[in-house]
C-alpha cells in the first residue's frame, strides 16, 4: 500500500517536456499557439530505437496529462458555479479552440507509433491494450468529425445550464430539486404529494427544450457515426469506447436478464411497501417513505461533517483509504453541498497531473448523499492507486472498472456505517434502503441503455415516437405496483432526468455490470474480509494495463451478467435483506 498520510500532500511531478512554469489551473494558455510547438515536436521527432519510443509515449503522455488537467479545472469551476459566464466562456474556449486541434494531432500521432518498427518491442504492462485502444481510434477517425463533436460538446454543456438553474418555491422556501426531494421521504403524505408535483413540474416545464436539444444532439450523434462508416451511433459509440469485451447483443442478453431475475423482485418490493404502509393504491409520492412512516434518515447535518465521517468510515476499512480523502480535503478539491447555480449530479473528475482528483455532488442530508460520497471516494481511491503508472492512458480504465471501484466501496464500508448512526434501528433502515437501491438500480440500468439503443437505431425519430418507444421500455423494468393515473405527462418524461442521455451516451450500462461485479466482491468480502479487500485493491492499481475480464479476475469475481449470474448474486442481495430484516 502507499506510504501517504494525510499530512504528505502529493506534489505534481517534475516536467521533463514542457516547461514547469506552465500552470494548471485553467489560466495560462490564451491561444492554441502556446501548444501547438510541443505537438509539432512529438509529430516531427525522430525515433531510432526502442527507447526512444518509449522516451516518446512519456513525453505525449506528459502533455496530454497537463491539458487534460487545464480542460478538468475549467469543467470544475464551470459546474460549481454554472452562471458565470467567465468560467462558461474559458470551457467553450478549450472545448472549441484547442480540442478540435488537439484530436486531430492525436490522430497524426497515434498514425506515427503504430508505424514505428519498435512498437513491438516496448514490454512495459499496458502497452498491448494501449495499442489495442490506438489501432481502433486510427480505425474509426474522420477528419469531418472533428467540427461535429466540437458542436456537439457544446451543446451537451446546455443540458447542465438548463437542469442548474430548476428550483422550486416550497413553503416560500426556493430551493434546488435535489433539497426539495428530501421531502419525499416525510412521513406526511400530503407533503410527499405536494413535493412530488412541484419538482415533476418544475422539470416538465422545460421539456420542449430538452427535447429540442436531445433531438439535435441525435442528428449530430448519428451524423459522426455515419461519417465513420457505421449504421448507426450505437455501433460507432461502442468501437469509440473501445469494448473489446462485449457487444451489443451481450447488452440485449443483460436487458432480458434483468426483466427476468431482478423485476420480480421489484415487484414482491412494492408490494410489501404497498402492505406496509396501508396505502391504496401505492403513487410515485410513496416510494421513497420509510415504510413504518417513521422520519427520514439524516446520516448528517453539513458538508464538513458528511466528509469528515466518511474520512473516519475509509479509515475503519483500511487506513489508506481515509488518506486519500483527507488529502482530498487539505487541498480543498471537494464542493459538496447543494446550492442554486450548481449543476445537477456528481462526479470524481481525475487530475492527471497532481494525482488527486476532485469530487462534486449535490449534498443535502439524506441516505443517497451518503451513498453518493461512498460512491464518489472509490473513484477517488482508484485514482490515488494509479496515479505513479507510467502513462496517462494506464491511469484511466474503461467504465466498467471504473464504477467498478465505486459501486463496491458503497458495500465494503457498510459494516462501519455506525459512524453516521448512532440508533441500531437507523443503521439496519440504511443498510435495508441501500440493497433495495441495489435491485433498482439494475432495471433502471436496463430501462436507459434499452431506451438509448432505440433512439439510436432509429435517428430520424420524432417527439412522439420517442416517447411512445420511452413508456414502452419502462414499463418493460419497472414494478407493477405503484398507480401512474393523472401523472402519465411526468412518467413520459422521467428520461430527461438522466444527465448521462444527453452529455455522455451510452455510457451508463457499465452501472448495471460493474454493480454485477460490486455485489460479487462485496460476497467475497462477507465470506473472507481481507481476501475480499486485497482482490478489490488488486485490481484498482491495475488502472488500465489489463484487459476488463483480466482486471475482474484480479479482484477474484467473473466478468459475467448472464442471467445465471445475476440470478446468483441477486439472490446473495435478498438473503442479506432478509437477514437484516430478521434481526430488526
Amino acid at each position: 500500500m502507499s506510504a501517504l498520510t494525510a499530512q504528505t500532500i502529493p506534489q505534481r511531478k517534475k516536467r521533463h517536456f514542457i516547461p514547469d512554469n506552465f500552470d494548471t489551473e485553467g489560466r495560462p494558455f490564451v491561444s492554441w499557439e502556446d501548444v501547438k510547438p510541443f505537438y509539432e515536436h512529438l509529430k516531427n521527432q525522430s525515433i531510432g530505437s526502442a527507447a526512444e519510443l518509449r522516451n516518446w509515449f512519456l513525453n505525449r503522455s506528459e502533455l496530454e496529462s497537463f491539458l487534460s488537467e487545464n480542460f478538468a479545472w475549467r469543467y470544475i469551476r464551470m459546474t460549481c458555479d454554472t452562471a458565470n459566464p467567465e468560467f462558461t466562456q474559458q470551457l467553450n474556449f478549450f472545448i472549441t479552440e484547442v480540442q478540435p486541434r488537439m484530436t486531430a494531432y492525436g490522430n497524426e500521432l497515434d498514425q506515427k507509433a503504430l508505424a514505428n518498427p519498435y512498437l513491438g518491442e516496448l514490454s512495459d504492462a499496458g502497452f498491448d491494450v494501449l495499442i489495442r485502444g490506438m489501432k481502433k481510434a486510427v480505425e474509426i477517425f474522420r477528419e469531418a468529425n472533428i467540427p461535429l463533436n466540437t458542436e456537439i460538446q457544446t451543446e451537451e454543456r446546455k443540458y447542465g445550464a438548463i437542469a442548474g438553474a430548476m428550483t422550486v418555491v416550497i413553503d416560500g422556501e426556493e430551493m434546488t430539486l435535489q433539497r426539495a426531494g428530501d421531502r419525499l421521504q416525510s412521513p406526511d403524505r400530503v407533503v410527499r404529494e405536494a413535493a412530488y408535483r412541484k419538482i415533476q413540474e418544475r422539470r416538465y416545464q422545460d421539456r420542449d427544450a430538452l427535447d429540442e436539444l436531445f433531438n439535435k444532439l441525435v442528428r449530430l450523434r448519428d451524423q459522426v457515426a455515419r461519417n465513420a462508416g457505421f449504421a448507426n451511433f450505437r455501433d460507432y459509440t461502442f468501437a469509440a469506447l473501445g469494448r473489446f469485451d462485449y457487444t451489443p447483443e451481450d447488452t440485449f442478453a443483460f436487458h432480458g436478464a434483468v426483466a427476468r431475475a431482478v423485476v420480480p423482485l421489484l415487484d414482491d418490493l412494492a408490494r410489501e411497501r404497498k402492505q406496509a404502509l396501508q396505502l391504496e393504491p401505492l403513487r410515485p409520492w410513496d416510494l421513497r417513505v420509510d415504510v413504518s412512516n417513521r422520519p427520514p434518515l439524516r446520516p448528517f447535518r453539513s458538508g464538513e461533517e458528511l466528509l469528515n465521517t466518511t474520512i473516519a468510515c475509509f479509515t475503519r476499512l483500511h487506513p489508506f483509504l481515509g488518506e486519500c480523502l483527507a488529502i482530498m480535503k487539505e487541498m480543498g478539491h471537494l464542493d459538496l453541498e447543494s446550492r442554486k447555480g450548481k449543476a445537477p449530479g456528481g462526479y470524481n473528475y481525475p487530475l492527471d497531473e497532481i494525482g488527486v482528483p476532485f469530487i462534486f455532488m449535490n449534498a443535502t442530508s439524506n441516505l443517497r448523499d451518503l451513498v453518493t460520497l461512498l460512491h464518489e471516494g472509490g473513484h477517488a481511491v482508484h485514482s490515488f492507486l494509479t496515479r505513479d503508472l507510467m502513462l496517462s492512458a494506464f491511469k484511466h480504465p474503461p467504465s466498467e472498472v471504473a464504477e467498478l471501484a465505486s459501486m463496491t466501496m458503497e458495500l465494503l464500508t457498510m459494516d462501519h456505517w455506525d459512524l453516521f448512526f448512532e440508533s441500531p434501528a437507523d443503521l439496519r433502515r440504511a443498510k435495508v434502503q441501500h440493497l433495495e437501491q441495489i435491485v433498482e438500480t439494475l432495471p433502471w440500468v436496463a430501462t436507459v441503455d434499452q431506451f438509448q439503443h432505440w433512439v439510436y437505431e432509429h435517428p430520424e425519430h420524432g417527439v412522439e415516437e420517442r416517447r411512445q418507444a420511452w413508456n414502452e421500455t419502462y414499463g418493460r423494468f419497472t414494478e407493477r405496483v405503484t398507480d401512474w393515473t393523472g401523472l402519465e405527462n411526468y412518467r413520459a418524461y422521467l428520461w430527461q432526468k438522466q444527465l448521462h442521455l444527453y452529455e455522455v451516451p451510452f455510457y451508463y450500462i457499465e452501472y448495471g455490470i460493474a454493480q454485477l461485479g460490486a455485489v460479487a466482491i462485496w460476497k467475497n468480502y462477507k465470506e473472507n474480509p481481507e481476501q475480499g479487500l486485497e482482490g478489490y485493491l488488486a485490481a484498482l492499481k491495475l488502472g488500465y494495463t489489463r484487459p476488463i475480464r483480466e482486471i475482474y479476475a484480479a479482484a477474484h469475481i467473473r466478468f459475467d451478467f448472464s442471467h445465471a449470474y445475476i440470478t446468483e448474486l441477486m439472490q446473495f442481495v435478498k438473503g442479506e435483506l432478509q437477514s437484516i430484516n430478521h434481526d430488526q
